[in-house]
């Protein structure tokens, strides 16, 4: 479902509108300071592995990487051992990687293709929907009833090729946690989009000082002058807030941008396009939030997220993905990485990635100083405001500790489907015209 041409008008106006204003926007409200120690504190990052990574529908893999009944794929990003199974019913699913014999994992490979799931261990045996099926030396299991014995479930679902996981038994589904995510994403046709690229680097910071780096715009005229910012106008960008903590970053190319420039770069060697992308998806620049730790630009050549999976306290492993149209023939498209010079087959961050990245470590050495004592942020970085009341909401706003609590002054009222810019934009606009008018009159 491509987005209505009303609301693509609406979405163009509001960037104006932001580029003109010389204020916030009536009635945003003033963003207290954030607790420093939300980066530092091991307290605040339990909470966080508790309650946002194993509440929260988290991308694990793509179709493309299980994509036949029997293929499985190891997946560990959120801590537990997690294996992801075609069934040979075409269903795909997710399991603990725990065999209910003694504890081992079931599945030793990355990934492969069986017929069955096979302990090597025991050789306790599972059939690719969980069941077990075989048993050795059954005899002498006294009262053993192996229906009760499966591969313990992980919730799992999928947005067209890409496949989520839930710890949470009782969270609401994909759709739901989505919202109107869901609908917009629908003309970028994930359904048909092929896994082209998946690496991983280490970063030594916390994963929200590597995460945040990604969620504001504020930054770009200074460390992306020759990369992003002849693509994005700093001023010119429209957030809008979603529930469940995901958010949408809109912003057009400078008026002066150098065409050239960005038609080098949207050519990426002859990249298939996505024929079903919007106008927004053409003309502009949109970042999304999935809520907790996906953020990713979406264009009419490829959607390409950044995910951020803590590690620890101060160290996060940064997946770096890019999925994009059939490529046939040609080599398969990748945004985020480039060939390392130094190995035959490795590969190393491109130049935009680096440059977001490249004070992480020294952020996280300064944030543990004493000399970090709280985060003061500006209306154009109010989209990592609402992320942190997001946590704070998934955690429990009573159980977070007061000195590390932020307050929630971003109301219901500034979140989709409410937003009390669309009028103020709309007033600003009639009274344009009112001026003109009446300076035009005789």
């Amino acid at each position: 479902m491509t987005m209505s041409v009303e609301e693509v008008a609406r979405l163009k106006a509001m960037m104006e509108w932001e580029g003109a204003r010389t204020a916030p926007p009536d009635g945003f409200p003033a963003l207290p300071d954030m607790p420093a120690a939300r980066y530092t504190s091991p307290e605040y990052f339990a909470l966080e592995q508790q309650h946002i990574f194993r509440k929260s529908w988290l991308f694990a893999a793509h179709l493309d990487e299980v994509p036949e009944p029997g293929c499985y794929m190891r997946w560990h990003n959120a801590g537990d051992p997690i294996v992801i199974v075609h069934g040979h019913d075409g269903v795909v699913r997710a399991f603990y990687n725990t065999c209910r014999h003694r504890g081992a994992p079931v599945v030793t490979e990355d990934r492969g293709k069986a017929a069955r799931l096979v302990c090597g261990y025991h050789h306790w045996t599972y059939k690719t929907d969980g069941t077990l099926v075989g048993v050795p030396e059954r005899r002498d299991f006294a009262d053993l009833d192996l229906s009760c014995r499966s591969l313990i479930a992980v919730r799992c679902e999928r947005l067209g090729k890409l496949i989520f996981v839930n710890f949470d038994d009782g969270a609401q589904t994909l759709r739901e946690w989505m919202g109107p995510l869901w609908d917009e994403w629908d003309e970028f046709g994930f359904d048909s989009l092929r896994l082209a690229s998946r690496h991983s680097f280490d970063l030594q910071c916390n994963w929200k000082v590597a995460m945040e780096a990604n969620m504001e715009v504020y930054h770009v005229p200074f460390i992306h002058a020759e990369t992003v910012a002849p693509l994005v106008d700093s001023r010119r960008n429209f957030n809008s807030f979603y529930p469940n903590g995901h958010a949408r970053m809109l912003a057009p190319a400078p008026r002066q941008t150098n065409r050239e420039h960005v038609r080098a770069l949207d050519s990426m060697a002859n990249w298939r396009q996505i024929e079903t992308a919007g106008e927004l998806a053409r003309t502009a620049t949109q970042s999304y939030t999935l809520f907790p730790n996906w953020v990713s630009p979406l264009s009419n050549y490829f959607v390409p997220p950044l995910l951020f999976w803590p590690t620890s306290l101060g160290t996060t492993r940064l997946e770096l993905i890019t999925m994009a149209p059939d490529w046939g023939d040609g080599p398969a498209p990748d945004l985020w990485t480039v060939p390392d010079a130094d190995t035959v087959n490795g590969r190393v961050m491109s130049k935009i990635i680096l440059e977001d990245t490249q004070f992480g470590e020294a952020i996280q050495k300064s944030m543990e100083s004493h000399g970090f004592q709280s985060v003061p942020l500006s209306y154009q970085e109010a989209r990592i405001y609402s992320f942190h009341q997001s946590c704070d909401r998934m955690i429990g706003p009573q159980n977070v500790p007061a000195n590390l609590r932020v307050d929630p002054v971003i109301g219901p009222e500034w979140v989709w489907p409410n937003d009390p810019r669309v009028a103020q934009m709309r007033a600003a606009t009639a009274h344009a015209v009112a001026e003109t008018a009446l300076a035009g009159s005789p």
